[in-house]
């Protein structure tokens, strides 16, 4: 019965509606916080270098303070961020589906918990936007077009 509820859509667009009103509250209150991701999901553009995001586990932290909280932007169900990883603070806009929040902290209280699970048809959607955004990246490029076979 858990898993049934947790999987049900009804019950991850509540999750995804509360979150987005919790992180809405904190960008106009100021509060900085962190987000406990599945990374899976998450888009880095410029992409990051493979040394970087290899590191990452399957579920990664990001802190959401100083620069990196003024530059993030809530549009729809996504948030996004400008972000400096590695030694030698490569940027990138983060890009984040709020599905993909599990947890929201703030001074190491967590104060959301994500506990819906998406669904496969829900984790296939997303995978081919993922390749249909990098295949218009490919192609806006002429000199990619050759790559690409005639049929």
């Amino acid at each position: 019965m858990l898993q049934m509820t947790l999987g049900d859509k009804i019950f991850s667009d509540m999750m995804s509606n509360h979150i987005e009103d919790i992180l809405d509250f904190l960008l106009e209150k100021g509060v900085s916080f962190s987000m406990l991701t599945n990374v899976a999901s998450v888009n880095f553009e410029p992409a990051l270098p493979s040394d970087i995001r290899d590191s990452f586990k399957s579920i990664t932290l990001f802190v959401l303070a100083g620069y990196t909280f003024e530059s993030t932007v809530l549009d729809g169900d996504i948030i996004s961020f400008e972000a400096g990883f590695g030694s030698d603070n490569f940027g990138s806009l983060v890009s984040v589906p709020l599905a993909s929040v599990l947890q929201v902290i703030v001074e190491d209280t967590p104060i959301f918990i994500n506990l819906s699970i998406p669904s496969a048809k829900e984790e296939t959607k997303k995978q081919e936007v993922g390749v249909k955004k990098s295949m218009e990246a490919l192609l806006s490029n002429p000199e990619n077009k050759k790559l690409l076979k005639n049929n």
